[in-house]
């Protein structure tokens, strides 16, 4: 079976060796590198099996990007907590989307009118809706990238509608499909990235509920996320185009 590997970072500042990748399952460590050869060299080495090969890497890789622990106990906080970073936040908050459905949006009114084919009447003076717009209106960004199935689900046409009163209140959103999103490797989890500092990761169950809100400071977790970011964000395309695609 092939591994499901996620890459975590590299020590180079223009190449791309050597790397640090993990496997999502195992839990192993992948590192590459420059080969040891020298004979003299290789000769120190102790406990060298048959097949194996000595790579060289800098301290720094494996500080910078290898695990700082075998597990990590998730930060979990509260939706009232959750909803405060939107208050709080100074600058960017960036989003990526990536179920075909979401629970919660069946429940609303405008589901339905949407699957009667009718269009949905947005609701722009809720308190979340005042949030957003007074920090749009001061110049902070708030982004976000939503994959879109061949053909879209449902749930995700719908958040294609949606997107009109994303944009009404400033927020910036694209689309990219899913087909693009995994030939980039992009995980398939939700999350949003304030200031490029926080991670919050939203987890759902089995029929796509919320279940909890996963709180992530770790710089090099950040860092790997905001990775996922920029490469989303380069290749997604503004809502309107990719609607009319």
């Amino acid at each position: 079976m092939m591994r499901r590997l996620r890459f975590n970072g590299t020590g180079s500042g223009e190449g791309g060796c050597p790397s640090v990748h993990e496997d999502l399952d195992s839990r192993e460590i992948i590192v590459h590198g420059p080969p040891l050869t020298d004979p003299e060299d290789i000769a120190q080495l102790q406990h060298m099996g048959a097949g194996e090969v000595p790579i060289v890497v800098p301290r720094a890789l494996i500080t910078d990007w290898g695990p700082k622990d075998l597990t990590r106990e998730a930060k979990i906080i509260d939706l009232g907590a959750f909803n405060g970073l939107f208050e709080t936040f100074k600058h960017t908050a960036w989003r990526l989307e990536t179920r075909r459905r979401y629970a919660s949006d069946e429940a609303t009114d405008t589901w339905a009118q949407f699957t009667r084919g009718e269009t949905p009447t947005w609701d722009l003076g809720t308190p979340y809706c005042d949030m957003i717009r007074r920090q749009t209106g001061q110049g902070a960004r708030v982004e976000r990238v939503r994959l879109v199935d061949s053909p879209a689900t449902p749930g995700q046409r719908y958040l294609l509608a949606h997107a009109e009163k994303n944009a009404a209140l400033g927020e910036d959103i694209r689309n990219l499909s899913r087909a693009d999103a995994q030939r980039l490797h992009l995980p398939g989890e939700d999350f949003w990235i304030f200031d490029s500092r926080l991670v919050v990761r939203l987890n759902f169950d089995d029929a796509d509920n919320l279940v909890d809100v996963e709180l992530i400071t770790e710089p090099a977790e950040v860092v790997r996320y905001s990775m996922v970011r920029d490469a989303a964000w380069h290749h997604a395309i503004p809502y309107t185009q990719f609607a009319t695609e």
